[in-house]
């Protein structure tokens, strides 16, 4: 989706969205205050999820469930699905920042969950990102996922994986190893603009322990929210403040 401000009101500004596991773009009702504060919103499908991009991967071996670990198994790392998306986030913050009413130093991203980690991954590969505000961010940190038993919608394929392929583990430190490639604790120090990290502590889907494996490794100006009593869910006010913020840009 795409929504572009009134000329007069523009102000050059532009924000990337990202969705969470599963899901699409969203409602555009969600990208129109941006739009009222003279904020350009692009907000990315990803592929082969529930939004309109199609999946033109080809990789070997099997998916049993889910994205993480697609292409697994291929010879080549940069067949994982994430590598791919990881990707795309990056090609459409360029398109983004191509278009000739926006200031290319003026542009953030932003996501909650699968989105968050693709805020964080797309700022780690586009140094030009100037925010990123990232809620509960998922894709960090499988090993730690992994040994809490973390075994739910978000990550319950590492653990289908292992029933199905691998039952006594013994390609483990295989799997993980190349998982690190699109874990984005990885990704995470190479971030040069600022950063905003919205965690519940009560979260079950991505623990706080492993967001923090990510945050932590932020060395650019940062700042972690942490509300006590929430988890995976609506957290109010992050909204409103997320705009407040973008529009510092």
């Amino acid at each position: 989706k795409f929504v572009r401000p009134k000329e007069h009101i523009a102000t050059g500004q532009g924000v990337v969205m990202f969705h969470g596991y599963y899901g699409n773009s969203g409602d555009w009702l969600d990208k129109i205050a941006y739009a009222a504060e003279g904020i350009t919103v692009l907000a990315l499908d990803c592929r082969g999820q529930g939004g309109l991009s199609q999946d033109s991967i080809a990789a070997e071996g099997p998916t049993i469930k889910g994205h993480i670990i697609r292409g697994l198994h291929d010879s080549d790392p940069d067949q994982l699905y994430y590598r791919h998306v990881y990707l795309d986030t990056v090609q459409a913050t360029w398109i983004l920042m191509n278009m000739d009413h926006i200031d290319e130093t003026r542009v953030g991203t932003y996501g909650q969950s699968q989105g968050g980690a693709l805020a964080v991954a797309c700022a780690s590969l586009e140094p030009r990102i100037k925010q990123v505000y990232a809620v509960y961010p998922f894709l960090s940190d499988f090993k730690r996922v992994w040994e809490m038993d973390i075994n739910n919608t978000a990550y319950e394929e590492i653990s289908y994986y292992f029933r199905e392929m691998d039952p006594t583990h013994k390609t483990a430190d295989q799997v993980f190893n190349r998982l690190g490639y699109i874990d984005i604790q990885n990704l995470s120090p190479r971030i040069k603009g600022d950063v905003i990290w919205v965690t519940g502590m009560r979260d079950p889907i991505c623990p706080p322990s492993t967001q923090f494996a990510a945050y932590n490794k932020i060395t650019a100006n940062k700042e972690i929210v942490i509300y006590p009593e929430h988890g995976h869910e609506y957290i109010p006010e992050h909204g409103d403040q997320a705009l407040q913020w973008f529009k510092q840009l």
